[in-house]
């Protein structure tokens, strides 16, 4: 068996001394299930443009209390008891390891680079291209030079395209002390690679930041996996003020359920993680896979409705649009 050329550590329970797995859970397609999909299934057809009805977002360079910003996909400024803190930053035009190709932004970006706060922190969940983007990393560390939190195996990426960023890097369990608060990587059901060779080489995470303004947990990207992660996390934690959790990238359900979550899981997941408020991610910027780009909103909308959450608990956010999170509900 080929090593790994981003990680070496002991075997645990999701490393089997080359690879990343979700313990008791589903494993990616194939390559024959990839053909299948892209030949034999049919994709709504996106918009190539569309404006954001929100404008461009000017934030507070400071922020007391909580408030989320949405930038676009799974790219959010997180402004939390005086941290700024980003969220799987992606500026660039495509989501690929090429310029010219792959899925392309139909969404401008709700915050302009340039009218970025202060940052201080960066989340990053994996290494997929819709959220770990080198091009994006190295602005950041020319203009703002954050702290970035990653599960194993992503430092050895970043720190090839660049090679100075100041990085803290965990496995599942583990937590990251800050000044102003913590950070919690917590598992998601997922995978990795960022080409044909290093497949789940890399680890991928969530996030449980805790901070004055109360806890905060969120997910890059998850399939459902029963719930078994929310219920740990809530365990674990006792419950969030804020859970920021994908609603999109979920169809055909055959070939994606393993590794993206549809908007009924999403509401089913708030519940049983104890969140009091949600924001939907991960939809209407890029598109990965087969719905309408207004599709995780319309179904956001009847899970809600047929689990009994008041909509104002659960808003998927466009790019440009901000959100003060009400206090937790007791």
């Amino acid at each position: 068996m080929a090593g790994n050329r981003y990680y070496e550590g002991p075997v645990s329970d999701h490393f089997d001394g080359t690879r990343f797995f979700n313990p008791n859970g589903e494993m990616p397609g194939n390559a024959f299930d990839l053909l299948r999909w892209k030949f034999g299934e049919h994709s709504a057809v996106w918009p190539d443009e569309v404006q954001n009805e929100a404008g461009l977002a000017l934030p507070d360079e400071r922020v007391d209390d909580l408030r989320v910003t949405m930038v676009g996909h799974a790219t959010m400024l997180v402004q939390a008891a005086g941290l700024n803190i980003l969220t799987d930053p992606v500026w660039s035009e495509r989501v690929s390891p090429v310029s010219f190709a792959g899925p392309k932004r139909v969404r401008a970006p709700g915050i302009a680079f340039d009218s970025l706060p202060p940052i201080d922190l960066v989340l990053l969940s994996h290494n997929h291209y819709d959220h770990l983007d080198v091009e994006t990393l190295k602005k950041l560390k020319a203009a703002h030079d954050p702290l970035v939190v990653t599960p194993l195996g992503n430092d050895a990426i970043v720190r090839d395209s660049v090679p100075d960023m100041r990085l803290a890097v965990g496995d599942w369990g583990e937590r990251i002390e800050l000044p102003k608060g913590l950070v919690h990587i917590e598992p998601a059901h997922h995978w990795s690679a960022r080409g044909m060779f290093d497949r789940r080489m890399a680890l991928w995470a969530g996030f449980v930041v805790q901070t004055a303004a109360g806890r905060v947990y969120h997910i890059g990207d998850t399939g459902y996996h029963d719930g078994i992660n929310y219920r740990s996390a809530r365990q674990k934690h006792g419950g969030f003020r804020l859970a920021i959790l994908p609603i999109g990238a979920y169809e055909p359900r055959w070939f994606m359920k393993g590794q993206h979550q549809n908007p009924d899981e999403a509401v089913r997941g708030m519940l049983e993680a104890g969140a009091s408020y949600a924001i939907g991610h991960h939809w209407a910027t890029f598109q990965l896979t087969n719905e309408a780009i207004d599709e995780p909103s319309r179904h956001l909308t009847e899970a809600l409705e047929r689990h009994g959450v008041a909509s104002e608990r659960f808003r998927p956010l466009l790019a440009g649009e901000a959100w003060d999170i009400p206090a937790a509900i007791a």
